[in-house]
């Protein structure tokens, strides 16, 4: 079997150098075994990707020295797989519409009596006759999904995926609650487009940050409902910036596009972290 790894960014902001880490690890592994690297770009999310982003993405790789195999694949262009996988388990039984606000979620999560943690309560499972005129999402019963023969493995002792760092783990899908799979202002959520694009491509391991280990138990029981392979994942370290936090867009991280422009050299910068070596200020952490 042939290793092929993909680097997966979304097109909401500039690249930053956690991106770079996560994208010279998938690059090197594929590569160091004779294997496949793709590009695919999550533009899902149509209210917040732009077109400058994804130009800016294609020269940071380029500054970085890292190439890519085959054309760059776009989820846009792929609704077709997603409303399929959508329209399966809708046919099972397992999907339901939910039409929480985020206000609504955090209401019934601090009510005196009502359910702990962080995960969906529940507020919309179950309705007698749910209005499809008014906006919705489409969430999965979780529970439900876990009492069918199919989502089981390992001699029906559950759902197992297996990390090269962390070992075999067992799924714990039940922990995230009902998940939304389409969102009411997007045709697909990420863990579906991720988990239904990366069968459709082929991706044989999974090289990404620890901040999606967790992820990683929903998309393993979407791949046992749906009949998908299930790929070796490699979880790798964090980097957190100057002020400590792990970095991210929304917090203004430092990004690849003003090292470059500052005229850092892309591949000596790539070579640095393949060494473990970082910036100034910058150091890694477990997630």
């Amino acid at each position: 079997m042939v290793m092929h790894t993909r680097f997966a960014p979304s097109p909401t902001g500039r690249l930053h150098l956690g991106h770079a880490l996560s994208a010279t690890r998938a690059h090197d592994c594929a590569r160091t075994a004779g294997g496949r690297f793709s590009l695919r770009i999550e533009d899902i999310d149509g209210t917040r990707s732009r077109p400058e982003h994804v130009e800016a993405i294609l020269r940071d790789l380029e500054w970085l020295g890292l190439g890519w195999d085959g054309p760059v694949t776009f989820q846009s262009q792929r609704l077709n797989l997603y409303q399929q996988a959508l329209d399966r388990l809708r046919n099972m039984g397992l999907l339901y519409p939910c039409f929480c606000t985020r206000a609504d979620i955090a209401a019934s999560l601090s009510a005196p009596h009502g359910p702990e943690g962080t995960a969906y309560p529940g507020i919309c499972r179950g309705l007698a006759a749910p209005d499809l005129t008014r906006p919705h999402s489409w969430r999965l019963d979780v529970a439900k999904a876990l009492k069918l023969p199919l989502s089981f493995s390992q001699g029906g002792r559950g759902i197992w995926w297996h990390d090269i760092f962390a070992g075999h783990i067992r799924a714990d899908p039940l922990s995230h609650g009902d998940i939304i799979l389409a969102r009411k202002d997007a045709p697909a959520s990420y863990h579906l487009a991720a988990t239904v694009d990366d069968a459709a491509q082929g991706i044989t391991h999974i090289v990404r940050g620890k901040d999606l280990f967790g992820a990683t138990h929903i998309h393993r029981l979407l791949q046992a409902l749906l009949d998908l392979p299930t790929p070796e994942y490699r979880h790798h370290e964090l980097l957190l910036g100057p002020d400590g936090q792990r970095l991210a867009k929304r917090h203004g991280a430092p990004t690849l596009e003003a090292m470059r422009l500052a005229g850092e050299d892309g591949r000596a910068l790539a070579d640095r972290l393949r060494e473990g070596r970082l910036p100034v200020g910058f150091r890694s952490a477990k997630a």
